[in-house]
């Protein structure tokens, strides 16, 4: 738990940066008082509901009934998206305005500009964050990726992986959802199902009855599943468990062959690649993944993040599927994700490596997604 000094720090930027805000808009937006006192009363709820949205699991854990819990998750995440908004749009205004004197505008046009700017960060902010909420709750949209792999099979020849990751199942995300998900993954008829981690956000016990549709995932040679960094969070052995009982193959720094039409096939799977600060025995390890797997067949690695590429590249893979990323999500955050990960979103190469990394089945925190839309991805190996 973080400490009460590091929480007191945040909460002080993120009531800074509202006050901020409201000093940059509200005077502009209107001069009467009564209206500047309702704006700045909005930005206050908002501070109160964004940290709110976060205690959500705790306060379910101190017995607040999961239906009122979720609804503040679900005010403060929506909260959280519109201040992400609102604090750019208000930034590059401020940028805006700053320009004005190169334009040596009269008095009075540099005021109406203040006005009328104030008004499009308004609209705007607002414009996002409907688009994005729509955009967020669809139904993620089948992504067809051809992969050719160098020496594959005849027998392999279009041999299809139906991947979803990051559905993060949890305070906004629940059972209906998942089941979409699942008929849809189902509609595909798929040789393997591969789920690349994040599937919740919460606990076994808070969420067990959200991801039952797992159980119904249909694919010639099953479903598997390996752990992203918020199973961690979630008490992983927990998770591990639910998911196998659920009939899904957990891969952990493992692998299995599976033979398809007389052609064998490697599927490994590694543990998140932060694992080892949980739990040091579940190391993340490409080469564990690969060990006494047979010679001359295709090598699939299913690993959370794509930081995992450099190990798994050096491990002999083929092939990589990866999530983590989200694709960014929204903007600006898409511009931070390269910072932490090689590949953002897409069909990449490393060396003798392709990592395919999805942008995620689901979302994480506020629903919203904006330039990044959510996927359901088709792979199908071809003879390369």
């Amino acid at each position: 738990m973080p400490s009460r000094f590091s929480i007191t720090i945040v909460l002080t930027i993120l009531a800074a940066l509202h006050a901020w805000i409201g000093w940059q808009l509200l005077p502009a937006l209107s001069p009467d008082a009564g209206w500047i006192a309702v704006g700045a009363l909005l930005l206050l709820v908002s501070v109160i509901l964004i940290p709110t949205a976060m205690l959500a699991p705790y306060l379910k854990k101190q017995g607040m009934p999961e239906r009122r819990a979720d609804r503040l998750a679900w005010a403060g995440m929506l909260a959280m998206g519109a201040f992400s908004s609102l604090l750019l749009l208000t930034l590059l205004r401020m940028i805006l305005l700053w320009l004005v004197p190169l334009f040596e505008l009269a008095p009075l046009q540099a005021m109406h500009l203040a006005e009328v700017s104030a008004w499009m960060v308004l609209t705007l902010a607002t414009a996002a964050t409907v688009i994005g909420f729509l955009n967020a709750r669809r139904l993620a949209a089948v992504v067809e990726v051809q992969v050719p792999i160098k020496g594959l099979p005849v027998e392999l020849e279009d041999f299809t992986i139906v991947q979803i990751s990051d559905i993060h199942v949890g305070p906004t995300i629940k059972r209906s959802y998942l089941q979409a998900i699942v008929d849809r993954v189902n509609g595909l008829n798929a040789d393997v199902v591969a789920i690349t981690g994040d599937l919740v956000d919460g606990s076994v016990l808070q969420l067990a009855a959200h991801t039952a549709p797992l159980a119904q995932l249909q694919a010639r040679h099953g479903a598997y599943f390996v752990t992203g960094n918020h199973e961690y969070y979630s008490n992983a052995p927990e998770w591990i468990a639910e998911v196998r009982r659920l009939g899904l193959t957990v891969l952990m720094n493992e692998h299995v062959v599976l033979n398809h039409g007389g052609a064998d096939l490697v599927l490994a799977g590694v543990t998140d690649y932060t694992a080892h600060h949980f739990d040091m025995a579940q190391k993340s390890d490409p080469q564990a993944a690969i060990k006494d797997a047979p010679g001359g067949s295709p090598k699939i690695l299913l690993a959370h993040q794509p930081r995992s590429a450099s190990a798994a590249e050096a491990a002999g893979f083929d092939l990589q599927l990866s999530g983590h990323t989200h694709g960014g999500q929204f903007f600006p955050w898409s511009l931070f994700v390269p910072l932490q990960q090689p590949y953002v979103a897409g069909l990449n190469r490393l060396k003798n490596l392709w990592i395919y990394t999805s942008r995620g089945t689901g979302y994480w925190g506020p629903p919203k997604r904006l330039l990044a839309p959510s996927e359901i991805t088709r792979l199908r190996l071809v003879r390369g």
